[in-house]
């Protein structure tokens, strides 16, 4: 109990409260306005009996329905409740609000009970509509909040969905490879396998026991990628270099796991493997204003002189990776592929720094 309470009662809802009640106050000030135009008497005396029964009514209903709504999302009592909320704090908005007035000008108490049917019931007529109206308002505009509170979970279960898929759709491709390399092994240098199988069970289990967010820290992910293309030294042997640069500034910027590595397998199938001598692979992160920026450069036969590398937009992993840059970053996040110009290959990935 007292944990509901503590949520219906969270200083974002109060805030809720108390801009109802500086709302509420405008509403009775135009009120006491028309009701002074209309000529039921000067402005001042309609002010205090108008925010006076406004106010009481505002604290009752909005009061009452933080207490009232018990564990429901949206902080408003469903069915009879709400209604009977209303309606009591109408009414005792109205006798109170009527006591105060009347004490304030100076008047007998409840002195509206000596008016004139006609003038009792427009009096009753227009604190009824006025505090419908206000509360009407109030609660539709509660409700649309929390609705559009309710899409953007949905999108973001549905993003986060969406990640897991292409994730779970990344790791068996990296697997696959490495099985597939590994099969070959046996065959022609038993120890080198033996070698990689044992990489190849410690990075599984470091990735395996890690946890599936759908973040992490960069430093973990080139930690991954350590691990990764220690795995493929193990079969490339000295055909391939490697060299990972992160400013200690960037390590605890948070990206999506296995971003990088599809860009990395790219690059020695299409760009080292090909090539005789084999080559270097860098990736490097910086800093540029408000953007990251990480580059997988490597030093193979180029997208020009690979008949077999993938077009700069196609791929299976690169179109992995300019999805995943799609759904979390949007329009802010972006992938390019081109020719370095010391040869080879240079993917860019460019993805907006945290607030």
């Amino acid at each position: 109990m007292s944990e509901t309470l503590a949520r219906n009662f969270s200083p974002a809802n109060l805030r809720h409260v108390l801009r109802h009640g500086i709302s509420t106050a405008g509403f009775c000030c135009i009120i006491a306005v028309g009701l002074s135009l209309s000529g039921r008497g000067a402005w001042a005396p309609q002010f205090i009996y108008s925010l006076s029964i406004g106010l009481i009514s505002w604290l009752v209903v909005d009061i009452g329905r933080l207490l009232l709504a018990g564990r429901e999302a949206a902080p408003w009592p469903h069915g009879w409740r709400g209604v009977a909320l209303v309606i009591v704090g109408i009414v005792v908005g109205f006798l109170g609000g009527n006591a105060i007035g009347d004490a304030w000008t100076g008047k007998p108490l409840l002195e509206f009970l000596n008016f004139s049917r006609d003038k009792l019931a427009s009096t009753m007529l227009i604190t009824v509509v006025a505090g419908v109206v206000i509360c009407y308002f109030y609660y539709s505009r509660g409700k649309s909040k929390y609705l559009e509170g309710e899409i953007a979970l949905a999108q973001r279960d549905a993003a986060d969905a969406r990640l897991k898929l292409l994730e779970t759709q990344l790791e068996p491709h990296m697997l696959f490879n490495t099985l597939a390399n590994l099969r070959a092994l046996i065959a022609t240098d038993p120890p080198r396998a033996v070698a990689m199988l044992d990489r190849l069970n410690s990075y599984l289990r470091v990735t395996l026991s890690g946890s599936r967010a759908l973040s992490h820290p960069l430093a973990a992910e080139f930690q991954r990628l350590g691990d990764y293309l220690e795995l493929m030294s193990v079969r490339m042997g000295p055909r391939l270099a490697y060299r990972l640069d992160l400013p200690e500034d960037l390590r605890e910027l948070p990206v999506p796991p296995l971003l990088l590595q599809p860009l990395v397998e790219n690059a020695i199938r299409h760009g080292l493997e090909p090539k005789v001598e084999g080559g270097e692979i860098e990736i490097a992160a910086r800093r540029e204003g408000r953007r990251l920026v990480i580059e997988v450069r490597d030093t193979g036969v180029g997208i020009a002189e690979n008949d077999s590398a993938p077009a700069p937009g196609g791929g299976f992993g690169l179109s992995q990776v300019r999805e995943r840059i799609a759904t979390v970053y949007g329009a802010e996040g972006a992938l390019q592929l081109a020719s370095h110009p010391a040869g080879g290959t240079c993917a860019t990935i460019t993805l907006p720094l945290p607030a």
